[in-house]
């Protein structure tokens, strides 16, 4: 989604090309990943913020473009609404302190979003879902004024006649019914990238099917929506029902747009193969044929296509550097702080390497499946089943206990043994606390949830205990 689209209306022909070129990428992709050699470096790990923009008094505030020409920084970009914008973070070496690296970059960039939006009398917070949306920030006019988000909205449209209706059930029940995609803006994320050869691609990628139940439970950062509560990670649910471009009557010819998968694979053009099949474009942009064998060829519309299938787990084919493949790993939330953040993504980083050379498929996918909506759900108190155990355990205890696995990941792909010691540290004091973000969250709004104007008072509290990059886990409620 990254990619240039500069117009937002398309002709039923510029669908069908489009089609034909998905079919021709989808061979040379084959062809590429069976190259010998291809995709060979060194692992890397990067990652993107999406962040909310709100008014000192923590309500959203709709100037993305503003802010962004404000900053002056290639690094940002504006997202689906005008109150989020898009960090991309320089991609570093595993190898040594990459979460030092990133911590730093985080720091800096966060910083400097801030003095931007402070010119647009705004301010940056990095939150999983911003409690204090209402629905009339949910209007057309809240999309961003970019043609790809435009044509996004149309594609969506294009698919499903009747409108978007949310029903999550939690504490409490939300249902809600919408005319297009601009819910999704409620939701933001903090996503990691894992540089793989393509020769482990399925081992690290069925790693982190399994690995992510544990982190989510963990990072809970998004435990309402519209003053209900309801998941410990709301943003799992929410997205995946604004963006379910089913048809009423067919909702079981396939997963989501928006899905945890169906079984683990055994290479990455399975997973591009299945998006091709299983999903009808809804940004048909094409650019110019490329030329037979050429070293990293573009696959532009190829990686388009996969840009608009959100698997909470997905693989990423980039031309750059010779070409190569990543996992990104989209299911963690924004926040709170980029301590917090760093901490969950060593985490999840270590918790892959180590289960990438264990044989994780005789596990049940099943099993994998449900942990991780457990894990959305019900957070630390979550149920989970792990390879080994003969009885499901209580989320908060398999994180502890999984703590020096992930610790010996880490060291396995060269993280330094105090780089993994810092930042697995705040995760353990997180659990033994019992302090996520969303359980912060729930305790400083208290009975107040359905107050817009103390859910406001509590983004601005969030917000002022953020800046001083102290870990959720130590802030006063």
């Amino acid at each position: 989604m990254g990619q240039q689209v500069d117009k937002d209306r398309f002709t039923e022909a510029e669908f069908a090309r489009f089609g034909e070129r998905l079919g021709e990428q989808l061979a040379q992709l084959r062809e590429l990943l069976a190259r010998p050699g291809f995709g060979a470096g060194p692992a890397t790990i990067g990652a993107e913020l999406e962040l909310f923009l709100v008014t000192p008094e923590g309500r959203p505030l709709p100037r993305n473009h503003e802010v962004r020409e404000a900053a002056d920084d290639d690094r940002l970009v504006p997202e689906l609404g005008r109150y989020n914008l898009e960090v991309n973070l320089t991609p570093l070496p595993v190898a040594g302190r990459p979460f030092t690296g990133l911590l730093r970059e985080l720091d800096e960039t966060m910083a400097a979003v801030d003095t931007a939006a402070a010119t647009q009398g705004g301010r940056v917070v990095a939150i999983g879902i911003l409690p204090s949306l209402s629905e009339f920030d949910f209007t057309h006019e809240a999309l961003s004024d970019e043609s790809r988000y435009r044509a996004l909205s149309r594609g969506m449209r294009r698919l499903r006649t009747e409108p978007f209706r949310v029903s999550i059930e939690g504490v409490e029940q939300l249902e809600l019914e919408v005319e297009g995609v601009i819910l999704e803006s409620a939701n933001t994320s903090w996503q990691v990238h894992f540089r793989t050869p393509p020769g482990d691609f399925a081992r690290v990628y069925n790693a982190s099917q399994l690995a992510i139940g544990p982190v989510l439970a963990v990072s809970g950062n998004s435990p309402g929506f519209l003053g209900r509560r309801l998941w410990e990670e709301t943003r799992i649910a929410l997205f995946e029902e604004s963006a379910d471009d089913r048809d009423v009557e067919r909702r079981d010819r396939r997963d989501r747009r928006v899905a945890f998968g169906s079984g683990w694979v055994t290479g990455a053009e399975e997973i591009f193969e299945a998006c091709v099949r299983d999903y009808e474009p809804v940004l048909p942009m094409t650019w110019r044929k490329e030329s037979p064998g050429e070293e990293a060829p573009e696959l532009a519309e190829l990686r388009l296509h996969q840009g608009t299938v959100w698997q909470w787990n997905r693989p990423v084919y980039d031309p750059a550097d010779g070409g190569h493949l990543r996992v990104e790993m989209r299911s963690l939330p924004a926040g709170p702080t980029p301590l917090d953040m760093v901490a969950n993504s060593a985490f999840l980083l270590g918790l892959t390497a180590a289960l990438a050379v264990e044989p994780v498929e005789e596990f049940p996918f099943s099993a994998a499946y449900r942990n991780f909506y457990r894990a959305a759900i019900h957070g630390l108190d979550a149920p989970l089943a792990w390879p080994g155990r003969p009885e499901e355990v209580p989320a908060a205890q398999l994180a502890l206990d999984l703590l020096p696995v992930a610790a010996a990941g880490l060291e396995r792909v060269g993280v330094l043994p105090e780089e993994a010691e810092w930042t697995l540290d705040v995760i353990r004091e997180r659990v033994r606390r019992r302090r996520t973000g969303s359980i912060w969250q729930r305790e400083a709004l208290g009975d107040l949830t359905g107050d817009p104007a103390a859910r406001a008072r509590m983004v601005a509290r969030y917000r002022e205990l953020a800046l001083t990059g102290a870990p959720v886990h130590t802030w006063p409620v």
